[in-house]
């Protein structure tokens, strides 16, 4: 929850603008959100109100991703769009496989460096740096990253609900290249993005309440194709590009798997 030690450091923060942080954490049930958030979560949920399952079945991709990620021998983590550091970290699902393991969540959110740094602080393998996915080489020269970050071995690029965001005009995938290129290999990207593929018509009016969330006009949606250019570099391991009920499942799903419209895939760099 939204402890008193927060509070203070949120002092002089907007809380009646909606942050896309908070909101998720509503989506999840959690509490670290206030009225702005849970007014548009709700006019997202009124279009959509798979999107609560969706965040939940987040959750449990990420524990799939890490005990696979570790299993390949990624000890080092590199994470974008983890959100609001309450359940499923990656730092902790990582250190489950293998104790030891490094993380750096980078954000450009107040809000959410905030938290982080606030619940983070006493973890010496777990660092949170200001970065933007848009600004590559300032995130590749930070002192905080390479504290933890040994760009000699492997690295887990996480790039978690993060690039849905962004338009195409300011060019993401180039900045996801510049990262590639800076990686050694052995690296992976795991990544995940909302696709409208199989709700087209949900697509512009929930594209135009982030908009103005965002402050921004730029069309965001995607399709998978458009995802898979992400990819551009990397080997996509099996299954692929897939919705994310599809992605490595521990049980056989019966269900829809596009009912759950989120698009992932892991790619390796050789």
């Amino acid at each position: 929850m939204v402890t008193d030690k927060v509070r203070r450091a949120l002092a002089g923060i907007n809380t009646a603008v909606p942050n896309i942080a908070r909101m998720h954490d509503y989506f999840l049930g959690g509490k670290d959100n206030f009225a702005a958030d849970r007014e548009a979560a709700e006019k997202v949920l009124a279009i959509a109100p798979e999107l609560r399952t969706i965040a939940r079945e987040g959750q449990d991709f990420r524990r799939r991703l890490m005990r696979y990620l570790t299993g390949e021998g990624i000890t080092q983590f590199i994470t974008f769009g983890a959100g609001l550091p309450t359940q499923s970290n990656i730092h902790e699902l990582a250190q489950e496989s293998a104790p030891g393991a490094r993380c750096v969540y980078v954000e450009d959110d107040t809000v959410v460096l905030t938290h982080a740094r606030a619940l983070l602080a006493t973890d010496d393998n777990t660092g949170v740096v200001r970065g933007h996915i848009l600004r590559p080489d300032e995130l590749i020269a930070d002192p905080g990253l390479r504290a933890l970050i040994d760009f000699d071995r492997p690295v887990g690029l996480l790039l978690l609900t993060v690039l849905q965001y962004i338009p195409d005009a300011d060019d993401p995938f180039k900045s996801v290249a510049r990262l590639r290129d800076a990686l050694p290999s052995g690296s992976h990207l795991a990544l995940t993005h909302v696709v409208f593929d199989d709700r087209p018509e949900a697509a512009k009016a929930i594209v135009d309440i982030y908009q103005q969330i965002l402050g921004r006009s730029e069309n965001i949606s995607r399709t998978f194709r458009d995802v898979e250019r992400f990819f551009d570099g990397w080997e996509l391991v099996e299954p692929g590009l897939v919705y994310m009920r599809r992605w490595r499942p521990d049980t056989p799903s019966y269900e829809r798997p596009e009912k759950a419209w989120m698009a992932v895939g892991v790619g390796r760099k050789n």
